[in-house]
């Protein structure tokens, strides 16, 4: 895990820039959506659950609760900046690097890692339904440690 206390410190806050890129998204600049944003861009591109950023936030005395939290996560992804990965039907992490690529799910570890999107390829995908379009793909390769 990112330790975030060291990286605020050495640079200085960004709150003024992550306050119009939330303006920009057509979210309104909470105390709350500015810390967590802080939180979630303040370094390099990650994923991130819920969980861990409410633990991140109570490291960084952000008082927020579990549900802001994942409402604010929710609210991020709708505005595009933010992307989330389904790994099951209880859970879900946040990308905060929204280019196209797909990802390795590490079973024994609950962490993701980047696969390049270029490194995937398909022959070929199914028409979408009359009126639809495919948006995007997102593959998830589950993997885990092999036996010794």
């Amino acid at each position: 895990m990112i330790d975030r206390t060291i990286a605020t410190r050495a640079h200085p806050s960004r709150t003024p820039c992550l306050t119009a890129v939330l303006r920009m998204a057509g979210l309104r600049p909470t105390r709350q959506r500015v810390a967590l944003a802080e939180l979630l861009f303040g370094g390099p591109h990650r994923h991130v659950s819920a969980e861990q950023l409410h633990g991140e936030a109570s490291m960084a005395n952000v008082n927020v609760s579990l549900a802001t939290i994942y409402n604010t996560l929710h609210q991020f992804h709708e505005a595009g900046l933010l992307r989330e990965v389904a790994i099951d039907a209880a859970r879900s992490y946040f990308d905060t690097d929204t280019s196209d690529h797909h990802h390795f799910f590490v079973e024994d570890e609950q962490r993701m890692i980047d696969i390049p999107a270029d490194a995937v390829e398909f022959r070929s995908l199914p028409r979408a339904p009359e009126g639809m379009e495919v948006s995007h793909v997102d593959v998830v390769i589950r993997v885990r440690r092999a036996p010794r």
